[in-house]
C-alpha cells in the first residue's frame, strides 16, 4: 500500500503545532465546547500520558481564538458565532518546577516559572518573591491589561507533591506551598472566566484544594469519559491507514490486528462504561509496529516503584477487586490509601461495572497486566530478573521442564521470608473462592513472574470440573501447572502425584490439543519444588 502516512503526533502536546504540521488529530472539541458552555471551573484527574496537556493546549487555542485551526473540527462553527469573543489565557505546567533540589530551590522555580509564564504574556509583576502572591498579581495584571476576564489553565497541579511521594513530611510542606498558590484561582474569581486544572491524583486534591471549594470534578463524568484517550470508534475513524499498513507488516488481517491492539491497549475505564485505549501506547504501536509495554516504559515505573519498595503485593489480589463508588471520588492522602487507590490513580488499575451501583477495580490491559507483573517480579529478584526471564523462555521453547522448576525454584529463592510470615497469617479469598495461605502466594508469585515475563497465562482458569491453578501459552504450545504444597510429614513426591492426576481427573487438559502437563510439589519447610510430574 502507500506508504505516505499521516503523520502521528507520538509525544506532542501542543493542539498548534499538531494541525499545522499535519499530524493527526483526533477531534475532541465536542467535550470542549460542552464544557465552556455549561460551566466554568473544573478538576480533571487522567493518568499520565492521557492526553491532559493537548486539551489545554487545544483549550488555549480555542479561547485565544484562533479559528484557522479549527477548520473542519466541531469547534469551527462555536469560534465563528457573531457573539465569539477571545480570551486572555494564563497556562502553567507544574512539569517544568524543579522539584529536586530542596524545598527554598522549588519556590524559586515555581516564581521563575510564573515569571516565565508573565514575560510571554508581556505581563510585568511585582517584585513580590511569594508564589501565591505572584499568581495573584499575574491574574490580576492580565485582567488589567486585556479588560477582560481571565482563562486559567494549569498543568499537572500535582507534580511538585508527587515527586516526594516517598517522603510524606516533606510533601506535607509542599503541599501547603501549593495550597496557597491555588488557592488565588478563588481568591481572583471576579477576574477568571473559565478554569481547568489537570492532575493525575485525587489524593492530593483532597488537601490541597480545601479552600479551592468551588472546583467540578469531572473526572467520573459520563459526558466528559472520553475527552482524554482514544474509543474504539476514534481510533477505526481516525487511523484506517495505519491500521492497514501495520497489519500488511505483520501478515495478519486488519480485524486481527485490531483485536490484539484491543486486548493490549485498550480498556482504561474512568466511569467504569467507557473504555479507551492508552493514546501513547497507540501511537507507539502504530510507530514500532511491535505489541510492546511503551506506557510503563516511558517513565510510568518510576513512582510506583517507590512506592512498592516496602509493599508486599501481589498481582492477583487487585483483579476484580470490589470497590464502592465514594472510595473511588475520594481515594484518600498519599500517606493513608490503600494500595489500591494509589494503583487507581496512577493508572495502574481502572473501573469496571460492578454487580450493584458500585465498581470493580481490575487492570486495563494486558499491557498494564504485564508491566505491573513485571514490576513486582523485579522487586524481589532484582538483577537476576532479566536472566530468569530469558531463561523461563528457553526452556518453554525446548519444553525443557527440568529446566523450567529450575527457573521457578530460583524464583521462590528469592521471596523475602517476611513474605511467608505473613501468608502465614492471612485467610486468603479471591471471587469467593479460598485457597491456604502458603499456595496461594506460591502461586501468585509464579503467576506474577510469569506475566512478567510477558507470557500469556491465566491463574484459576475454569473448566466443567474445576479451576486449574496456571494456564501457560508459549507460542500455542499450552503449559498445564498445578500446584500442591507439602506441608510438614507428607510426601512431596505424593503431592506431585496428586497434582498431576487432578489435571485429568478434572479435565484441566480437555479444551487444549496435546498440552503440556505439570504436577508440582512444593516442599513447604524448603519452600521449593522438590518433586514434579509430567
Amino acid at each position: 500500500m502507500d506508504k505516505r502516512l499521516k503523520k502521528l503526533p507520538t509525544g506532542i502536546q501542543t493542539f498548534e503545532k499538531i494541525i499545522k504540521e499535519g499530524y493527526i488529530y483526533v477531534d475532541k472539541t465536542p467535550m470542549l465546547v460542552n464544557l465552556i458552555e455549561n460551566g466554568s471551573m473544573y478538576f480533571l484527574a487522567r493518568p499520565r500520558r492521557f492526553g491532559k496537556s493537548l486539551t489545554l493546549t487545544t483549550l488555549e487555542a480555542m479561547f485565544q481564538g484562533k479559528k484557522e485551526l479549527f477548520k473542519g473540527l466541531y469547534a469551527e462553527q462555536w469560534l465563528n458565532r457573531p457573539e465569539f469573543k477571545p480570551s486572555p489565557v494564563i497556562r502553567l505546567s507544574m512539569n517544568k518546577v524543579a522539584t529536586k533540589l530542596g524545598l527554598h530551590n522549588m519556590i524559586d522555580s515555581i516564581n521563575k516559572h510564573l515569571c516565565d509564564v508573565a514575560n510571554l504574556l508581556e505581563i510585568e509583576l511585582s517584585n513580590a518573591n511569594n508564589p501565591g502572591d505572584l499568581f495573584s498579581d499575574l491574574i490580576f495584571r492580565m485582567y488589567r491589561k486585556h479588560n477582560e476576564k481571565v482563562v486559567i489553565l494549569i498543568d499537572e497541579y500535582d507534580k511538585p507533591y508527587i515527586d516526594y511521594i516517598d517522603d510524606p513530611a516533606e510533601a506535607e510542606k509542599i503541599r501547603d506551598i501549593l495550597a496557597n498558590l491555588y488557592v488565588q484561582v478563588k481568591a481572583n474569581d471576579e477576574y477568571t472566566r473559565f478554569v481547568l486544572l489537570t492532575g493525575i491524583s485525587k489524593f492530593a486534591r483532597m488537601s490541597v484544594f480545601s479552600k479551592l471549594n468551588n472546583l467540578t470534578d469531572i473526572s467520573m463524568r459520563e459526558d466528559y469519559a472520553a475527552m482524554c484517550g482514544i474509543t474504539h470508534e476514534e481510533l477505526l475513524a481516525n487511523f484506517p491507514d495505519h491500521i492497514a499498513d501495520t497489519a500488511e507488516s505483520m501478515q495478519i488481517t486488519e480485524e486481527e490486528l485490531v483485536a490484539r491492539m484491543e486486548d493490549f491497549y485498550d480498556g482504561f475505564s474512568f466511569t467504569g462504561m467507557v473504555r479507551l485505549y492508552n493514546p501513547y501506547s497507540t501511537l507507539r504501536f502504530f510507530e514500532d509496529k511491535c505489541f510492546d509495554n511503551y506506557w510503563f516504559d516511558s517513565g510510568t515505573s518510576t513512582m510506583v516503584a517507590k512506592y512498592l519498595k516496602n509493599k508486599n503485593l501481589t498481582v492477583e489480589q487487585f483483579r476484580n477487586l470490589p470497590v464502592s463508588r465514594d472510595f473511588v471520588r475520594n481515594p484518600g492522602e498519599m500517606d493513608s490509601t490503600p494500595p489500591e487507590g494509589f494503583l487507581y490513580q496512577n493508572g495502574f488499575l481502572t473501573l469496571r461495572e460492578g454487580t450493584t451501583n458500585d465498581y470493580n477495580f481490575d487492570y486495563p490491559n494486558k499491557e498494564v497486566l504485564n508491566a505491573m507483573s513485571r514490576l513486582l517480579s523485579r522487586k524481589f529478584l532484582q538483577t537476576h530478573y532479566e536472566d530468569l526471564s530469558n531463561l523461563v523462555n528457553i526452556h518453554l521453547s525446548n519444553r525443557n521442564i527440568q529446566g523450567l522448576v529450575g527457573d521457578l525454584n530460583a524464583l521462590l529463592s528469592s521471596i523475602p521470608y517476611d513474605d511467608y510470615a505473613k501468608a502465614l497469617e492471612q485467610k486468603i479469598e479471591i471471587q469467593g473462592f479460598s485457597f491456604p495461605a502458603q499456595e496461594w502466594l506460591y502461586r501468585s508469585s509464579i503467576f506474577t513472574f510469569m506475566r512478567g515475563c510477558g507470557l500469556v497465562v491465566q491463574a484459576e482458569m475454569h473448566t466443567n470440573r474445576g479451576r486449574a491453578d496456571l494456564v501457560l501459552n508459549y507460542k500455542g504450545n499450552i503449559f498445564i501447572l498445578e500446584l500442591k504444597v507439602a506441608y510438614k510429614g507428607e510426601s512431596p513426591q505424593a503431592k506431585a502425584a496428586e497434582a498431576y492426576a487432578q489435571i485429568f481427573e478434572k479435565n484441566y487438559d480437555k479444551p487444549f490439543q496435546n498440552p503440556v502437563c505439570i504436577g508440582l510439589a512444593i516442599d513447604d519447610e524448603k519452600r521449593q519444588i522438590t518433586e514434579y510430574k509430567y
